[in-house]
């Protein structure tokens, strides 16, 4: 599969998607966003998994994703939100438009250099490029077994820790960790696993198995077994730029 097959395979996974997919802490909005911001364009959106975590912190926010069943999906879910066709490396705003520009878990499907200057086309000076990922914590026995168990060498990687991500039009990266734990009951969790572009792409009857070994994993792991609801603990790596003047 080819890197453009796995950046739009998300739209045939949309039910699962926007199931099983966590969400954002307030936190990170909080600490991203500007003081007094006008508006707010949250690009790669997918269903709006990020967008809500940007209301009522901006005057507008706009959310901007190439994939026409995922955008029709957000535009449902957020009937108030601007729900826009576009990509990272072309954002549908004029120049100097927006008070900051997000990318939740989408940073790793754009273009670097195109992404940079795109994005710092459509800020306003003292704007801010903010970049975001939930990582699973996989400290635990159970976790460093779920990752084991999901990951594959399709998996697209995330340039979450990366400290040289960006230069040119932005000054110096701000960093910050959040740690949390996201409780999902267990077709839930299920469809977490399923929404991942690796996993979409697997023809069935992989996809199959590796399904079926979750279900064992989440059956004999002491700390899942038996349980209802299954924590998975995070930490979600923000990156904060602020646009030059």
């Amino acid at each position: 599969m080819t890197f453009e097959q796995h950046a739009r395979s998300f739209g045939s996974a949309v039910d699962a998607y926007e199931h099983g997919r966590p969400g954002y802490p307030a936190e990170v909005a909080d600490w991203m966003v500007p003081p007094a911001a006008g508006r707010l364009v949250d690009v790669g959106a997918g269903t709006g998994k990020f967008t809500r975590t940007l209301l009522g912190r901006g005057a507008e926010v706009v959310a901007v994703e190439p994939d026409p069943a995922m955008r029709s999906r957000l535009a449902a879910l957020l009937p108030d939100v601007r729900a826009l066709e576009g990509t990272g490396e072309a954002i549908p705003m004029p120049d100097g438009s927006v008070d900051a520009v997000t990318f939740a878990q989408s940073w790793h499907w754009v273009d670097p250099v195109a992404g940079i200057t795109e994005a710092a086309r459509v800020l306003r000076p003292g704007g801010v490029l903010g970049l975001v990922w939930n990582v699973r914590d996989e400290t635990s026995d159970w976790a460093q077994r779920l990752g084991d168990v999901i990951t594959r060498p399709g998996a697209q990687r995330m340039s979450y820790d990366d400290e040289s991500m960006l230069d040119g039009p932005f000054g110096e990266r701000e960093h910050r960790v959040f740690e949390w734990v996201h409780e999902q009951d267990r077709p839930a969790f299920l469809d977490m696993v399923l929404s991942r572009s690796y996993v979409i792409v697997l023809p069935d009857a992989e996809r199959d198995g590796l399904r079926r070994a979750v279900e064992e994993l989440l059956d004999t792991h002491p700390e899942t077994a038996g349980r209802d609801v299954v924590r998975v603990p995070y930490r979600t790596h923000v990156h904060r730029y602020e646009r030059r003047a």
